[in-house]
């Protein structure tokens, strides 16, 4: 059995006066994606420069793909910074040509896997244009791209969507779950909490340099109740906003989302209402992951 890609063991950073990073501790399991979540300035790309030896911890310890030395797995991880660096009078070929040499690879498998990348990101017929002239959006699928090149087992990527249109968020967000499903480990970091519940096996949030919480998307929210329901009903239905223990009403679909006053029971709800319409379904709507990160840490989750 595969150990960990990474472990994580209680570091710390400070820049300054300004603790950044406080006992950190998280284990990444291998195969899956796990996210890097919290507001802007949580202490995640932070955290990554120190997986990556950009910056040295103050405290704790390091273990990535087993080793406590990066430089002796360097070439297995793929690294996508959340600033973007790319050589600008480089033609998109060559970037990915000299970045996949930097991780080793020789002519010939250079000669296969770039055409197959520049296809798969829809860039083939912009790879012999110069990178100056690819849009923004364009610029960082071929980020993606020279990350990815070298096929490594280990991928971090620091808030990858950031700025891709609907089209192209969809089209990488395909390819990092594909890369998964190869038995790839992919970290990624976001303070988009919506994005993270789309793609996440597994996620850790962070705030003020310190865990929140951390396990499979699945095990966060069961410790989390939510005090929504979605009830699809047939009658007249004016009369559940009045209810003493009902807060809020709104139409989903064919469905109304009711949510209940504070410790309200939602059997208490279905009660009231059952005798005085037919209940076609009911179900306690799952919090989002916002609504868990509110309740953690109030309203810094920034969407």
């Amino acid at each position: 059995m595969p150990g960990d890609p990474l472990v994580i063991d209680s570091i710390s950073k400070s820049f300054g006066s300004v603790e950044a990073v406080c006992s950190l501790s998280a284990k990444l399991p291998p195969g899956c994606i796990y996210g890097f979540l919290g507001p802007n300035g949580a202490g995640k790309t932070t955290t990554i420069r120190m997986v990556m030896d950009i910056i040295h911890p103050d405290s704790g310890q390091l273990r990535v793909l087993g080793q406590s030395s990066i430089e002796t797995v360097r070439d297995r991880i793929g690294y996508m910074p959340e600033e973007r660096g790319l050589y600008r009078k480089m033609s998109v070929k060559n970037v990915i040509a000299y970045l996949g040499s930097l991780h080793g690879m020789d002519k010939a498998g250079l000669d296969r896997a770039i055409p197959r990348w520049l296809e798969r990101m829809e860039l083939s017929d912009w790879g012999d244009k110069k990178v100056e002239e690819l849009s923004r959006g364009m610029q960082q699928k071929l980020q993606f791209i020279a990350t990815v090149i070298n096929e490594p087992e280990l991928l971090i990527l620091d808030e990858p969507f950031s700025g891709l249109d609907p089209l192209n968020l969809d089209l990488l967000k395909n390819i990092v779950l594909g890369l998964r499903d190869e038995g790839r480990s992919v970290i990624f970091s976001t303070h988009m909490m919506e994005q993270a519940e789309r793609i996440c096996d597994y996620i850790l949030l962070i705030n003020n340099g310190q865990k929140v919480i951390d396990g499979s998307l699945e095990q966060v929210r069961a410790q989390y109740k939510s005090n929504a329901l979605l009830v699809e009903l047939e009658g007249e239905t004016d009369f559940i906003r009045k209810l003493p223990i009902v807060a809020g009403v709104k139409k989903e679909d064919r469905k109304l989302e009711v949510s209940l006053a504070g410790g309200a029971d939602p059997q208490e709800f279905l009660k009231t209402i059952v005798d005085k319409v037919r209940v076609l379904s009911f179900e306690v709507k799952a919090p989002s992951l916002h609504e868990i990160f509110v309740q953690l840490v109030g309203g810094e989750a920034d969407e």
